[in-house]
């Protein structure tokens, strides 16, 4: 909850040529941020994934969640395709409210990026794409970290439902995953394949601790994080696999999103990563 403030300024991005899109306004008909990313073309965007670590135990977390509903409903750098990842840590639970997306994955994950990026671990802080770390809910420095680099070469991950797949149902859905057309990378080693699952729609009543009255909205909050392969980061490396995902009866299908990417292991960089929503019934 340490709060250090350092922006860059939105000229800056604006004189680099990055063009910026008009924001989307919420149907009646469900969230904005679930409308929008289903109908946009993953192969014509570049998918950066941004991650939030944050705490609804977390005084200062508030504008940051809501810098990353707007990131995730705008989608405001043409040509990107932002995911979103709200990562709930559980550190801040004992100020008087469990966080009830919380979970000690998300803060070790933290931890791992403060090692990588040589950055204190805190809330809230904003990591994109594995490289870049920063206080969660400074927009100007969002939107250059998330114009930098786009031009970088990128693995080709996909991530498409199973239809008809004798594993889905009501409680349970199924994904294709492959990860393939490696381009020549300055590194070394391995990289990890993670997929995680995120609901958008989200909100909470805060009855105690430093939000205390609040209602706070969430999207993106990521309800399950798991590795489900490892391959060498090379231009003839490919993986594929299908992954089997139990759906909680707390959970909203229709908010659902299944998330795959790749992560050098020892950066900790994001190489490449695709979303999709979940199949419908």
């Amino acid at each position: 909850m340490r709060l250090e403030i350092g922006s860059l300024l939105l000229s800056a991005v604006l004189a680099a040529g990055i063009a910026f899109s008009q924001p989307v306004r919420k149907s009646a008909s469900g969230s904005t941020a679930a409308i929008f990313r289903s109908s946009m073309a993953q192969d014509s965007h570049i998918a950066v994934v941004v991650e939030l670590f944050t705490s609804e135990g977390c005084s200062s977390c508030p504008p940051a969640d809501k810098l990353l509903l707007w990131l995730a409903a705008s989608q405001p750098i043409e040509g990107v395709q932002i995911i979103p990842l709200s990562e709930h840590v559980d550190y801040w639970n004992h100020l008087g409210w469990i966080d009830p997306f919380s979970s000690p994955v998300f803060s070790r994950r933290q931890r791992e990026y403060s090692e990588s990026l040589q950055s204190e671990a805190y809330t809230p802080q904003m990591v994109i794409d594995g490289k870049a770390a920063f206080v969660g809910s400074d927009q100007n420095r969002a939107l250059a970290a998330i114009s930098r680099d786009l031009k970088e070469p990128r693995v080709m991950v996909s991530i498409q439902p199973v239809r008809g797949a004798d594993t889905s149902g009501q409680n349970s859905a199924s994904f294709a995953i492959k990860v393939g057309e490696h381009p020549r990378l300055n590194l070394r080693g391995k990289a990890l394949v993670f997929l995680a699952i995120t609901e958008d729609d989200l909100q909470s009543n805060v009855r105690s601790g430093e939000n205390s009255g609040r209602t706070l909205a969430h999207t993106g909050v990521v309800r399950e994080l798991k590795t489900i392969g490892t391959l060498d980061v090379q231009p003839d490396a490919v993986f594929q696999a299908n992954a089997v995902i139990k759906i909680s009866s707390t959970w909203k299908r229709k908010d659902l999103r299944a998330v795959a990417f790749l992560e050098h292991q020892g950066s900790h960089r994001i190489l490449g990563a695709a979303e999709t929503p979940f199949p419908s019934l």
